[in-house]
C-alpha cells in the first residue's frame, strides 16, 4: 500500500532531488516523500480510497500537479512524472563529466589581409565539467590549454605564433579558462561567464553554449555534446604585434573567433582503452 512515483526529465534522466506531497480533497497533506538516487518514491504511508493531488517539485524544475486515485487496496500509482527545467533549457544529468580532446576540437579564426581567413587549432588540451544538482547557474568549466600545440598549417607562422608577439609559449605555456557562473539564454543555450588567462593576462570572456544532447556511447559510458563560440580580441591580451600592408588593413586581423566542438563523457576520467 502508499504511494509509489518514478521522477525523470525530459530526457529520461532521474530528478533524485524531488520531493512529492499528496494532499485530500480538504487539502490537508498526506504524504510528503523525497526520491531515492533513481528518482523513485516509494512511501508506505496508509491511505483511504479516494482522490488526491500529486504535486511534484524540484529545485531547478517547473513543480507539476496531477490527480491520483486510490484504490481499495490503499495503493496509489502516479507511474512517471515528468519535470521540465525552469525555462525549459534540459542539460545532462548532474555530476562531473570529463571533456574527451580525441572527439573535441578548440580552434580559432582570424582574418587574414582583410579578404580571407586563417584557421587553428590548439592539438592538446584537458577540461572537466561539473553539472551542479541543484541550481544550473553553479555548475562549472575549467579548461587548461597547452599554447604551443597551436596548429594552423603552416610551420612559419606556428613558429611566429608561438613567439612572444603573440602566445609567448616560453613564458606563458598554458592557457586557462575558468567558469564564474551560467545563464540561460534560450531553450538549450546558456551563457557561460568566466575568465581567460592567455599570454599572462587575465580577462572575463563570455562563451555561448549550446547543449546538442545526451546519449550512450559504444563503451557503455554516456557522453554529452556541446557547442561554444566566443570573440575575443588580441590586444586585451597584450598581443599588439601587426604589420599593416597598405592602407591600413592589418596583415593578421585583431579579432579572434573561438569555437570549440566539445564532447564530454560522465564520470571524473576517461575510459582506458
Amino acid at each position: 500500500m502508499g504511494l509509489t512515483a518514478r521522477i525523470r526529465t525530459r530526457d529520461g534522466w532521474a530528478v533524485s532531488h524531488a520531493v512529492v506531497t499528496m494532499t485530500d480533497m480538504t487539502g490537508a497533506q498526506v504524504v510528503r516523500a523525497e526520491a531515492d538516487g533513481e528518482g523513485v518514491v516509494r512511501d508506505a504511508t496508509a491511505l483511504a480510497p479516494g482522490a488526491y493531488t500529486v504535486i511534484v517539485t524540484a529545485v531547478g524544475y517547473a513543480p507539476v500537479a496531477s490527480s491520483a486515485i486510490v484504490t481499495a487496496s490503499g495503493r496509489a500509482e502516479t507511474g512517471t512524472v515528468t519535470l521540465a527545467r525552469l525555462g525549459g533549457t534540459e542539460l545532462p544529468p548532474p555530476g562531473p563529466w570529463t571533456v574527451d580532446p580525441a572527439h573535441s576540437s578548440v580552434s580559432a579564426v582570424a582574418q587574414h589581409l582583410g579578404i580571407s581567413s586563417v584557421h587553428g587549432r590548439f592539438t592538446e588540451f584537458a577540461a572537466s565539467i561539473e553539472i551542479a544538482p541543484d541550481e544550473v547557474a553553479k555548475s562549472r568549466v575549467e579548461a587548461v590549454i597547452r599554447a604551443d600545440s597551436i596548429d594552423t598549417g603552416n610551420g612559419m607562422r606556428d613558429t611566429h605564433l608561438k613567439s612572444p608577439d603573440f602566445l609567448g609559449v616560453g613564458t606563458y605555456p598554458e592557457i586557462t579558462y575558468r567558469s564564474t557562473g551560467l545563464a540561460p539564454a534560450g531553450s538549450d543555450r546558456w551563457t557561460v561567464h568566466g575568465e581567460l588567462t592567455m599570454h599572462g593576462v587575465v580577462r572575463p570572456v563570455d562563451l555561448d553554449l549550446a547543449y546538442l544532447g545526451t546519449g550512450p556511447d559504444p563503451w557503455g559510458g554516456t557522453r554529452a555534446a556541446f557547442r561554444a563560440t566566443a570573440e575575443l580580441h588580441r590586444e586585451d591580451f597584450a598581443m599588439n604585434y601587426n604589420q599593416v600592408v597598405q592602407a591600413g588593413i592589418a596583415a593578421i586581423g585583431t579579432t579572434l573567433r573561438v569555437e570549440l566542438d566539445i564532447q564530454a563523457v560522465q564520470g571524473e576520467s576517461l575510459p582506458q582503452g
